[in-house]
């Protein structure tokens, strides 16, 4: 039997709850065999993310990223997700590149927030006003489903819409936004912080998932030393992220201050804290989300 070509369509059969138990399973499992490639030519960029979890199975999930590819009336990115059988090693999937990609990068922050956000929390705000902000609303609301969102966008035409869009408020002021809000996600392309740590209050958390390379950065650095701070692996961000190299070059945060990350038993909210949570998503994620969604698919 050949491989499943599973598209957008399994997204019917999937739930935030599945993926989060998923993601239990998948962690259970031990750490991962991970590694990433990067090629470049130019503005373009093309990212191959390789992941085995024995028990679980191995991935491969390669993306092109194209930005001349707006002018042309085309996606800027494309890519595919490939699964094997973690026993024989034979392709049994390829599954919706775009799929696993919102799933895994909302789950990621999900699963943080489900340990570290407070469970009375009410009011979200999401900065950012972009596909994953927009996929954070459904993620959130399977928690929190009587929370209430607002959003913020350096183009305000962009938070209108998105506002629309998912039927929540416009925030007119980022820092009288982030001041009042119980949990804040960050989903922007920014390279230099928009969230200052002097804002913080007491009880907030803040799911951090733009910042992706090391020049990428969207909270400042008394964010990170005001702030009890996570990963989802350590071996995925720390390293490799502005958002924690940065700060740990200054000297605002050291290594050994990173609290605990998925695969360890203290990631949880100890009282009054400020909690960060740095969205990696690691190629494990991408497993564990593509192996979930084929499940549900071969169940259905």
């Amino acid at each position: 039997m050949g491989p499943e070509f599973v598209g957008p369509e399994a997204e019917r059969l999937l739930t935030w709850a599945g993926l989060l138990q998923a993601f239990d399973a998948g962690h259970a499992r031990g750490k991962p065999e991970i590694a990433d490639l990067f090629l470049y030519r130019g503005q373009d960029v093309m990212l191959d993310r390789a992941a085995w979890i024995t028990g679980v199975g191995a991935l491969v999930k390669v993306a092109t990223v194209v930005p001349g590819n707006a002018a042309r009336g085309k996606p800027t990115i494309h890519g595919v997700v490939n699964l094997f059988d973690d026993v024989t090693g034979e392709l049994t999937g390829i599954v919706d590149f775009h799929l696993v990609t919102k799933w895994k990068t909302a789950g990621d922050s999900l699963y943080a927030a489900s340990r570290l956000a407070r469970k009375d929390a009410r009011r979200f705000l999401l900065v950012g006003a972009g596909t994953v902000a927009r996929s954070m609303v459904q993620a959130y609301r399977s928690l929190w489903p009587d929370a209430e969102f607002s959003v913020w966008n350096r183009t305000p035409a962009g938070a209108e819409a998105m506002a629309a869009d998912c039927g929540i408020a416009v925030a007119q002021d980022l820092e009288t936004a982030v001041r009042a809000a119980d949990v804040i996600c960050t989903a922007t392309m920014a390279k230099s912080p928009v969230i200052k740590g002097e804002w913080l209050q007491p009880g907030q958390h803040l799911d951090l998932i733009g910042a992706y390379n090391p020049q990428m950065r969207e909270v400042d650095d008394t964010a990170m030393a005001r702030a009890r701070v996570f990963v989802d692996a350590r071996a995925t961000t720390i390293h490799h992220i502005g958002e924690l190299i940065d700060p740990i070059a200054s000297g605002a945060l050291r290594e050994e201050d990173v609290v605990a990350d998925f695969y360890e038993g203290d990631y949880r909210r100890l009282g009054d804290e400020i909690t960060i949570a740095k969205n990696g998503g690691g190629a494990h994620l991408d497993l564990m989300t593509a192996r979930y969604i084929l499940d549900q698919w071969r169940g259905r």
